[in-house]
């Protein structure tokens, strides 16, 4: 009989967010793959477990080459662990390679369930959940990052990034020129660990944040595209939302701003058009014609 393939995830910050089948698991497998031994003789002592199978790395440099030997272990009858330095192997994190490897051999593979950080930040981040997307790491160059960004520009599911803690300036000034500076979005920091942060806000102000420079393992979650309508809203249309909005109890600044951002539009339009229907109000003003 073949062996069971198991992807076991690991916690992202909190040692005790560990699912207890993974002390099970790190036992009990004939062979564990790791991103990094190290990170995994250092696991297994907080968990106060001890293997008995044979440890190998396994990483984005040698990933490739590793698998064959792998699929062999698991064709031989040997249960294989999967494990990398934190979260769910596969996702932005070696795997793929060998779970594809393996269905392709129709040997069995499982999951022991474990912390994310994608879902994690997606729960925190205080925007829409019900549907989203995982983009994994941006590119590092500056026209590649930009023109992957434009790809998803009018996305309208909530988007989750991970991102390295010195590019999250270049990446959020990237975002606020491409969705928008008062797109919603929250960064979330150093997440289930002591100086855990989510800063929330418009793409615009949490860029000037970044610029001072920010610290820790990154996730940065962005609200999806605003819907548009089947046409252009008229000025008319547009004063008439931020009255509703006003009538409801929100400050003017904020209507004006929520329904530039569910047009599509920028504020100075939404302004522009409250100010030129306040002074056709007033007796004796002429309003200005746009020529």
């Amino acid at each position: 009989m073949t062996g069971t393939l198991v992807l076991a995830g690991t916690p992202i910050g909190d040692i005790t967010d560990a699912p207890p089948r993974l002390a099970a698991e790190l036992t009990g497998a004939d062979v564990i793959a790791a991103e990094d031994t190290r990170r995994l003789r250092r696991l297994t002592q907080a968990l106060g477990v001890q293997p008995r199978g044979r440890v190998v790395s396994y990483f984005e440099g040698n990933e490739a080459a590793r698998t064959p030997e792998l699929v062999e272990a698991l064709l031989g009858g040997s249960r294989v662990l999967l494990v990398t330095d934190a979260g769910m192997p596969s996702v932005s994190d070696p795997g793929y390679r060998l779970v594809a490897a393996a269905v392709e051999k129709d040997i069995k593979v499982t999951a022991v369930p474990g912390p994310s950080a994608v879902l994690t930040a997606l729960a925190l981040s205080g925007l829409p959940v019900d549907r989203f997307c995982f983009e994994g790491f941006l590119p590092r160059k500056g026209g590649e990052r930009l023109s992957r960004l434009r790809e998803v520009a009018e996305e309208r599911r909530t988007l989750v990034y991970f991102e390295a803690p010195h590019r999250l300036d270049d990446t959020l000034a990237a975002m606020s020129e491409v969705f928008g500076t008062d797109r919603r979005a929250a960064v979330c920091r150093e997440l289930t660990k002591t100086y855990e942060e989510v800063r929330r806000g418009p793409l615009g102000e949490l860029a000037e944040w970044a610029a001072e420079g920010v610290r820790g393992e990154i996730t940065v979650v962005v609200e999806g595209a605003p819907e548009k309508d089947g046409g252009e809203i008229g000025a008319e249309e547009l004063v008439r939302r931020v009255r509703v909005r006003e009538e409801a109890g929100e400050r003017r600044k904020e209507a004006i701003a929520a329904v530039a951002a569910e047009a599509g539009l920028p504020k100075r339009e939404v302004f522009d058009a409250v100010v030129a229907a306040k002074n056709a109000e007033k007796p004796g003003v002429e309003t200005p014609v746009t020529p």
